[in-house]
């Protein structure tokens, strides 16, 4: 069953048409700005992998992809998660140079999503990873390359509200950070989202650091899969959505795993039988490039930027027959 929320006096300022055209707006601006701030260059990417090859991003560790057997050869395919693993290959396969990347469009079906304003069982997001050096493994990297894709973020902004000012969104230019640690120690006695809505909502745009570990509690502040981001140099974006009246994430990066920090988190995570996979086995032993690399949610984005209240507003998916009558009862469009 879904859960969505109609927010009261909800309205979207632009019709159908207008959506349809200022999605495609602000989708070829960021990239353009993304390319820019974080010296990218465009590349494809698959939809599926070899599902024995370790590339495949297991998000929490517990979601089940979709999968099916390739009648040529009897193997079995994944669909993508996210491409979390398969960037960092490339980048070594494509031999980019320190200081250069790749972006990507990234399309991904997660069975096993919520359906609710936020998320959907489609996700189509920017993939992005850099190749950095060992130095460069780093807080104030991470932090940088954050601060960087929110201003590409407010840029891109600027254009869609002179191209349609009727848009009443506005967003903090300033990303405020915190740790998970110290947002336990602030509101020790609430959940984890239930920290991110009173922080955001305080502060507009934070950037959440260090996630996937345990915490003085015991418990992580959420789930991080043990083999592409060190948990003590990843973070999360998020924006404070007005219509929703929530925080909302728009992106989840991090520096990504040396062979040394990949060893512990496998250990601590009880995922150690993943040391034989093949991409993990080349990483291991030292064979792929140090990077820093994440995704940012396209339809997030879209839904963000121009101020709608359900992501089926900015993006074509399966919606069940509940949200369908919601949202036609409230006069929310979806595609």
């Amino acid at each position: 069953m879904s859960h969505v929320i109609v927010p009261e006096g909800y309205k979207s300022t632009l019709s159908l048409y207008d959506t349809q055209d200022a999605i495609a707006l602000i989708k070829k601006t960021f990239q353009s700005n993304l390319s820019h701030a974080l010296n990218l260059k465009r590349v494809s990417a698959p939809l599926f992998v070899d599902g024995a090859s370790g590339l495949n991003d297991d998000l929490s560790g517990v979601e089940r992809p979709v999968s099916f057997d390739m009648l040529e050869t009897g193997e079995e395919a994944q669909v993508v998660h996210s491409l979390a693993k398969w960037k960092r290959y490339a980048l070594q396969r494509y031999r980019f140079p320190v200081g250069e990347g790749l972006y990507t469009d990234m399309n991904a079906i997660r069975r096993d999503e919520t359906l609710d304003n936020l998320h959907s069982v489609y996700v189509d997001q920017w993939d992005w990873e850099k190749v950095i050096t060992e130095e460069d493994r780093t807080l104030d990297t991470l932090k940088d390359a954050m601060q960087r894709i929110v201003t590409a973020i407010c840029v891109t902004l600027d254009l869609l509200k002179w191209q349609y000012p009727q848009v009443p969104v506005t967003l903090c230019r300033d990303i405020t950070f915190v740790t998970t640690q110290e947002l336990e120690d602030l509101y020790p006695d609430k959940t984890g989202k239930e920290r991110e809505n009173l922080f955001v909502k305080e502060h507009k745009t934070v950037g959440i650091l260090k996630i996937g570990g345990k915490l003085k509690s015991g418990k992580p502040h959420d789930g991080r899969a043990p083999d592409y981001d060190d948990w003590e140099m990843n973070g999360d974006i998020m924006f404070w959505d007005d219509v929703l009246g929530c925080a909302m994430e728009i992106s989840s990066m991090g520096v990504r795993v040396s062979p040394e920090s990949l060893d512990r988190q496998l250990k601590l995570s009880g995922k150690e039988e993943r040391r034989n996979l093949p991409f993990h086995q080349a990483l291991l032993k030292g064979e792929l490039p140090f990077t820093i690399g994440g995704g940012i949610g396209q339809s997030r984005m879209c839904m963000l930027l121009l101020g709608k209240a359900h992501i089926g507003e900015v993006q074509s998916s399966y919606w069940d027959k509940n949200t369908h009558d919601i949202c036609d009862r409230a006069g929310i469009v979806l595609l």
